[in-house]
């Protein structure tokens, strides 16, 4: 009696275990982040607001969106954008330097004033796992017909620095934008997102 009494308890502790490491996150909100600085940044801190989350690097071909971000940022925050810039070395090593030193050269050399955080992985590499929140982007509900390949396959890794997901305000990915996509593909979206009512 007490060998069954001690096997149902077990079993019990490890589909308990087992329960608790497939657990998944099923909102953006329930994501959390670092910034900069080292604290954390709860996802549920932007509810309402529309977001374009940016994986960027201070050494790319690319790296003068910033320009366009920050115009962006401008035009739109007081309607309710924030831009949430994520570093990110994994293409070409593109983003050296700590983070104190990639936020400097950004406002020093083209002025930004939304939120950075701290250097993330977009995709999982020898250097390690991809970050929750683009894992949790990359596989959101959003058109990924553009990222077919021939054969008619999806493959949602980041391909490179600059690629933006626009969020709405409750939470749910709008679109993907490829890094060379800016402002004229982003804006109809944009606009549209931040003139629907709260929760859609």
């Amino acid at each position: 009696m007490k060998k069954s009494v001690f096997l149902w308890v077990l079993g019990a502790i490890m589909l308990l275990s087992s329960c608790q490491k497939e657990e998944k996150v099923v909102s953006f909100y329930d994501l959390a982040v670092v910034d900069n600085h080292g604290k954390e940044v709860k996802m549920e801190s932007y509810k309402g607001k529309v977001l374009l989350v940016v994986n960027t690097a201070t050494r790319c071909g690319l790296t003068p969106q910033y320009a366009d971000l920050q115009s962006l940022y401008e035009t739109y925050k007081a309607q309710g954008l924030e831009i949430l810039d994520f570093p990110c070395n994994q293409f070409a090593e593109q983003a050296p330097g700590t983070d104190a030193q990639i936020d400097s050269f950004c406002v020093t050399t083209y002025h930004t004033t939304f939120p950075r955080f701290s250097k993330v992985l977009v995709n999982s590499s020898e250097e390690g796992e991809v970050s929750t929140l683009y894992s949790f982007l990359k596989e959101s509900d959003y058109d990924k017909q553009k990222l077919m390949d021939s054969t008619g396959a999806v493959d949602t890794r980041i391909r490179w620095n600059f690629t933006k997901f626009l969020i709405g305000k409750n939470g749910q990915v709008i679109e993907r934008f490829e890094p060379g996509e800016g402002g004229a593909e982003i804006e109809p979206l944009l606009r549209a997102a931040l003139s629907a009512a709260d929760g859609n």
